[in-house]
């Protein structure tokens, strides 16, 4: 643990979230990760929030350092659940009412649907290569679409079951086609493969609802239009998926938007440009260039 981070307890019940909070001043930024990664995700981009906003970082039930109870119903609406006991933690130990909400790749659900229930706690709401609804600009990456699509996932889980290395060379394949430099890719996807069998089982079960997940919450859209808080859209313009067109499309339907997309970074923007995304996290509200 970097040494100016600081534990965060944060309990989810009988189970415990590992969370860490970098002390600063102003409104607490919560960052969260989605699938399939951890809070070291953040890692590269803490250093540049240093004394600038506290920060929070927190692994979702199922993942990174946090507990992984058996038979869970690892779903959307479990993370939201995680999602407030950390906002509990950070209320009661941190004495802030108001959150800026940073939500990367899987995280966006959760992180929109408490938005949406807690419009008042929201200071700003960053959203950084993520997806909410289906959209014809989305694209699944392709080992995400192996592990989500009926029937195909089924047969490939069972492989990578036998053949585990098999299953860590689609792990670096896939997520280091997210990173953008040659020295940051390699030991990079080490740490984050290194906590992913234990995490199997949660990324399995949200992959299992992911295509219901994005269908089901067109509906809510009304209620995104109408969503007051602030938006900033940060994207990596060479995400191939989580592509500019959803980006565009993020900031057009929110009514107080700001897009912001990075040319030379992908899907792990905060990895690939982590100067820009803390900039865009801990600056104040205002107009920004987007290209």
């Amino acid at each position: 643990m970097d040494p100016t981070v600081k534990p965060l307890a944060v309990a989810r019940g009988p189970y415990r979230l590992h969370a860490e909070v970098l002390p600063g001043t102003g409104t607490p930024a919560v960052l969260m990760h989605g699938f399939p990664d951890s809070t070291h995700l953040y890692d590269r981009l803490l250093p540049h929030l240093a004394g600038r906003v506290p920060a929070v970082r927190f692994d979702f039930l199922g993942w990174g350092e946090s507990d992984k109870p058996r038979d869970h119903p690892y779903t959307v609406a479990n993370q939201v659940g995680d999602l407030s006991a950390v906002v509990e933690a950070v209320t009661e130990q941190l004495g802030a009412h108001r959150l800026v909400l940073v939500a990367h790749d899987a995280s966006g659900p959760p992180a929109i649907d408490w938005a949406l229930a807690h419009p008042d706690r929201v200071e700003r709401l960053v959203l950084l290569n993520t997806y909410y609804h289906w959209t014809p600009a989305l694209r699944r990456p392709p080992a995400i679409a192996l592990y989500s699509t009926p029937l195909v996932r089924t047969a490939a889980r069972a492989v990578v079951r036998r053949r585990p290395a098999l299953d860590r060379r689609l792990y670096t394949w896939q997520v280091g086609r997210f990173i953008r430099d040659s020295s940051v890719r390699e030991p990079y996807v080490a740490r984050l493969y290194a906590q992913f069998p234990a995490a199997r089982p949660a990324f399995w079960r949200l992959n299992d609802e992911l295509l219901a997940a994005v269908l089901s919450r067109r509906r809510r859209l009304p209620e995104l239009r109408a969503f007051e808080p602030p938006v900033r859209v940060v994207f990596g313009a060479r995400d191939r998926y989580l592509n500019a067109r959803v980006a565009r499309e993020f900031a057009d339907l929110f009514p107080n938007s700001e897009l912001r997309l990075l040319i030379d970074a992908g899907h792990f923007v905060q990895v690939d440009e982590p100067e820009l995304v803390a900039d865009a996290i801990a600056a104040e509200q205002r107009p920004l260039s987007s290209a």
